[in-house]
């Protein structure tokens, strides 16, 4: 499998010709349709046995070599270029090594899912299902008093017990459509509301048969650090003797001395020693009240990356990716409208509607484009594609990490989904 950048002029039909890939595979692990119109600078990934470089005006053996990581008598000699001083642009030329790459390493991966309705979360279930480890099922609020206010999952949580992902039961301190220190501090505080809260995560966890509990708790007082740490001991413990698995969702940090509501209560090394796996939440860089941005550029991602394994062991860290874009309106201002919420698929489909040419920004490693809306208005719209995403995948590759875990499910993305499973086998529990 290869990812392929679009060239103005370029087809889904041209294209599956000039690598030899069959038609009917390319459009549906792009999730397109034989007329669909391609937008130049989009991603595509295609379905061959081995890579191919399309040499374009400008290009010289040395440099495609040194691009590829690829010694210059290798091209000779696998291409069978008889005077490598010339290159004609069209030329293809195969490269040693695919995406394929054998024996494929083995991850765990996680997908939010944020229930709807009956129908759209069973069909989120069964479209992902192949793809996961787990189902983290968003969310079960927790109350002052210990309670919880529990999703409306039955139909996820019966779709699910016919996949062999496995699902699990995620708790928050969400009030009023945000995150609640003091929620956070009445269970901290007080031992009957978090016994009571104890209880009714064993009871919830064994009566809706959850394989694992994900504490997201953020925007926590700083001084209630050390609080938590002994909450999540307490919880751990208890999890542990149901025979299940506990984790935590942490905010993106790159130090300990790191200042912030959403950061200070956050013990990377605490977490990584207590519960059985840490997911980071490495993404919202660019958020929609925010200035524009990529959402997950890639220099933040391993900075936080690096900070975790300094104090979490590898194969505890989950890293997370963002299954959406925004599109910003411009000139941006602090506190005016929010940017709304797009998936990658509908990032292209909306480049394609307004003539626009998809960029890639090689230090943030993610794709964006701007264009004018019929009011004159400027926007730019950042979001993920297949190249953004395999930066990710090697990430976690190369540090050998835990695996993978997305925010949110049912964002249209079947890129992503068939570069997972090119990239690594999915640990399953069942």
């Amino acid at each position: 499998m290869q990812i392929v950048t679009v060239n103005p002029g370029d087809s889904l039909w041209a294209i599956s010709k000039r690598f030899g890939a069959a038609l009917d595979e390319l459009m549906r692990l792009n999730g397109m349709e034989e007329d669909t119109r391609l937008v130049p600078g989009q991603a595509l990934i295609v379905p061959v046995k081995e890579r191919i470089h399309v040499v374009q005006q400008g290009d010289n053996l040395w440099r495609i070599a040194k691009r590829y990581g690829v010694p210059v008598e290798t091209f000779v000699r696998l291409n069978g270029i008889v005077n490598p001083a010339v290159l004609y642009p069209g030329t293809l030329l195969r490269i040693p090594g695919t995406i394929d790459v054998h024996p494929k390493t083995t991850i765990e991966v996680n997908g939010y899912l944020q229930t709807r309705n009956p129908e759209t979360d069973r069909m989120i279930v069964k479209n992902t299902a192949r793809a996961l480890t787990y189902f983290s099922i968003f969310q079960y609020i927790v109350q002052p008093d210990g309670s919880l206010v529990p999703p409306k999952a039955a139909a996820a949580l019966e779709e699910i017990a016919q996949t062999d992902a496995v699902p699990m039961m995620v708790i928050t301190n969400f009030k009023d459509g945000t995150f609640s220190a003091e929620v956070a501090h009445a269970i901290f505080s007080d031992a009957v509301a978090r016994e009571k809260l104890i209880v009714q995560i064993e009871k919830t966890m064994q009566g809706k048969s959850y394989f694992a509990l994900n504490v997201d708790f953020e925007h926590i007082s700083p001084t209630e650090r050390d609080s938590y740490t002994a909450f999540l001991k307490e919880l751990t413990m208890r999890i542990h003797a149901l025979g299940k698995l506990i984790s935590t969702a942490v905010a993106p940090k790159t130090s300990g001395e790191q200042s912030g509501p959403w950061y200070e209560a956050h013990d990377y090394g605490a977490h990584g020693s207590i519960v059985d796996f840490v997911i980071l939440m490495t993404y919202e860089w660019g958020w929609s009240g925010g200035p524009p941005m990529a959402v997950a550029p890639l220099p933040q991602v391993r900075r936080v990356l690096e900070y975790a394994m300094s104090v979490i062991p590898r194969h505890k860290i989950m890293l997370s990716a963002p299954l959406y874009g925004y599109n910003w309106t411009l000139p941006y201002k602090p506190g005016g409208k929010f940017a709304p919420t797009l998936s990658p698929q509908a990032a292209v489909e909306l480049a394609r509607e307004v003539g626009a040419y998809i960029q890639y920004d090689p230090l943030a490693q993610s794709p964006y484009y701007r264009y004018y809306d019929q009011e004159a208005h400027e926007h730019i719209v950042w979001f993920e594609d297949a190249r953004s995403m395999q930066m990710k995948f090697n990430l976690i590759k190369q540090y050998q990490l835990r695996g993978m875990s997305y925010w949110v499910l049912g964002q249209s993305f079947p890129q992503n989904w068939a570069l997972l499973e090119a990239n690594f086998n999915i640990k399953k529990y069942k």
